[in-house]
């Protein structure tokens, strides 16, 4: 038959044979990409019967509209409706009636909450426990960078050391993920380097290459020279004395607390049990002295229960030696905790979509200057301090940092102490390895520790890694805990949630779907991905008539108060300060704005969670306490 075929028909029957299997491994290919979720779902029923998922409510017609012309567009959006906190609380404390859990991971931020996603994922049965709230620690008190390393990358080069090369081409790696994974909450962002000797331009060229060619494939936008007159006018308030050009080159950037809420929450989607504010007040061991639980109390109603399970990993962070102290209380301590204060300044500081590095400040430290959530960031500082829950960022840091930015920006901008709306210090937990020869010298990234009764101890590292972390920890409590994962590791491909379906584009349905303001749309989708339609199924109307959806908490800032209703319902926030500095990131923005939302987000709590006039009492004093750690003036306390 092939035969009689002209040549004309011979060629129309390869090409449409091969657009017919094209289209066929496109489909499955897309296919599998756009459920996710649904074997998600399929996941979280294997692991319980009754976790309360269902449809968010579908009365609002628009939001009705505007599923229906998804669903033929058969793009895919999570609407499910994780189970609540208390339904967790509740699985932990059944836990000793049934099997006892694979794994118990301590610590909620997010390290914590990528190790309950990896072991999930791989079919184990997860709980996580954080005795404050999800990123309330050095998660949510980063640089906002996702970034392979500057500094590693200038060791590599000038000490030609390979071990710091691993690093930065690890770090590249993981950025190139993370980037992937949670599309709505990172983005690739380009960053300054000012040359003011024109015998730099080459050595900063060469550097940004090497960044650009260390990351391969998975770099982002080549960096690039401007001249003068181009690098003024990409950061207009860049000092023009001595300026001879810029090289510029591109790092992520991201939304840190909101992140490891996604993250926490998508554990739970794949049936992990996640609560916060659920504290380990001890440890439990078997009669051979082998760690089998823990001893737990609710930090919010007082309770206290245990829990089995078959291996405790310790991801605390700077909290590390607490949880090692309880398993024995003679061990070493590993952690050397760093303070990192970070400053908020309003817009005007930077330009919307440019960074600034200035890689050598006056006592040769590093310091970003970034655009972030419509304000600008600038840190950080680093030196020795001790392990608190809230550190106090200290005057003499914060007046550093102006005077480090002050050098580079232009005369006209007068850089002045009370332009800084908020500022805040984290802790990063440097550690040292209690197996090396040395105990003094501390590890370069990260580090695995199993103690002799089998705590398993994740310490170090940083966010943009924190997946390759959790894998590294995950394949060691399999190994030495003897579980059985139903399959393996694949983080790398695994959607956060909020991320299936999301286009930048996105925010525009929001405005005409649901009549907001552009701004609080933007935000909506930035911060929520596809779930930012469940956020919008929330009745907030404003009875204006423009915008006619979105009352904002903070006059100046894109938050609404749906945000807080949803937090609570579906993010499990207990206190003002989830909502104010995790949920949303007003706390970190600006304190005083979160101080004059402070009485209307309580209000809706209230509402939400049935609180007493004690209870809202309580709440308004402990939050304006913690707003004291951000920058407030300690003279607003009442």
């Amino acid at each position: 038959m092939w035969r009689h075929f002209s040549k004309t028909q011979k060629v129309l029957a390869v090409a449409s044979a091969t657009t017919a299997t094209a289209s066929l491994a496109y489909y499955l290919n897309n296919d599998k990409r756009n459920n996710v979720y649904k074997a998600t779902v399929t996941l979280q029923n294997q692991h319980q019967s009754n976790d309360g998922f269902y449809l968010l409510n579908k009365k609002n017609a628009a939001l009705a509209e505007a599923l229906q012309e998804e669903q033929k567009l058969d793009k895919a959006r999570d609407f499910w409706l994780p189970p609540s906190r208390e339904e967790m609380i509740k699985r932990l404390k059944e836990s000793h009636k049934e099997d006892p859990y694979d794994l118990l991971v301590v610590g909620g931020g997010a390290t914590g909450a990528g190790i309950s996603v990896d072991a999930a994922t791989r079919g184990l049965k997860v709980a996580m426990v954080e005795r404050d709230d999800f990123a309330s620690g050095t998660s949510s008190r980063s640089t906002k960078l996702v970034h392979g390393g500057v500094r590693y990358l200038q060791k590599a080069i000038m000490e030609l050391d390979y071990e710091q090369y691993k690093l930065v081409c690890e770090a590249l790696h993981e950025r190139k993920i993370f980037l992937d994974i949670a599309p709505h909450l990172s983005d690739q962002l380009p960053i300054m380097l000012p040359v003011y000797q024109w015998w730099q331009i080459p050595y900063y060229w060469v550097g940004c290459k090497m960044y650009d060619i260390f990351a391969g494939r998975e770099a982002l936008e080549s960096s690039y020279f401007l001249t003068r007159s181009k690098a003024l006018e990409a950061f207009p308030m860049l000092k023009k004395d001595e300026l001879v050009g810029a090289l510029v080159y591109y790092d992520g950037q991201h939304n840190d607390a909101r992140m490891n809420v996604a993250l926490a929450m998508t554990a739970a989607c794949y049936g992990a049990t996640v609560a916060n504010h659920c504290e380990v007040t001890s440890l439990t061991k078997n009669e051979k002295g082998e760690i089998n639980g823990a001893k737990m109390r609710d930090n919010i109603n007082g309770d206290e229960w245990e829990v089995r399970a078959k291996g405790v990993i310790n991801a605390t962070g700077p909290f590390t030696d607490g949880l090692r102290k309880m398993d024995d209380e003679k061990t070493l301590e590993i952690v050397a905790p760093s303070a990192g204060v970070h400053i908020i300044l309003p817009n005007y500081y930077s330009p919307r979509n440019m960074g600034l590095l200035d890689p050598a400040t006056s006592d040769g430290r590093v310091i970003f200057f970034l655009p972030w959530q419509g304000n600008t960031i600038a840190g950080t500082t680093d030196s020795p301090t001790e392990v608190t829950q809230n550190p106090m960022p200290k005057e003499d840091e914060i007046n550093w940092i102006l005077d480090e930015v002050s050098h580079y920006l232009s005369p006209d901008v007068k850089v002045r102490r009370s332009d800084v709306l908020a500022a805040w210090s984290g802790i990063r937990p440097l550690v040292r390895d209690p197996h090396a020869k040395n105990t003094e010298s501390l590890v370069r990234n990260h580090m695995i520790n199993v103690s002799e009764n089998k705590l398993i101890t994740i310490a170090g590292g940083k966010w943009t890694t924190y997946r390759a972390m959790a894998e590294e920890t995950v394949d060691k409590a399999i190994e030495v805990f003897d579980l059985k994962p139903t399959s393996k590791c694949n983080t790398e491909k695994t959607m956060l949630i909020g991320a299936e379906g999301y286009n930048p584009t996105m925010f525009i349905r929001l405005v005409q779907e649901f009549g907001m303001d552009t701004e609080v749309a933007q935000h909506l989708a930035q911060s929520y991905g596809n779930r930012a339609w469940a956020v919008a199924s929330i009745d907030d109307a404003t009875n204006t008539t423009w915008p006619t959806y979105g009352n904002r908490i903070a006059p100046n800032y894109p938050y609404i108060q749906a945000e807080v209703r949803y937090a609570v319902r579906q993010e499990s926030a207990c206190t003002a300060v989830d909502v104010l500095a995790r949920r949303t990131r007003l706390a970190f923005l600006n304190a005083e704005a979160a101080l004059q939302s402070l009485p209307n987000v309580i209000k809706i709590m209230a509402d939400e969670l049935k609180w007493d006039e004690n209870r809202q009492k309580e709440e308004y004093k402990s939050a304006t306490l913690f707003l004291t750690t951000m920058g407030l003036a300690k003279e607003r306390l009442e």
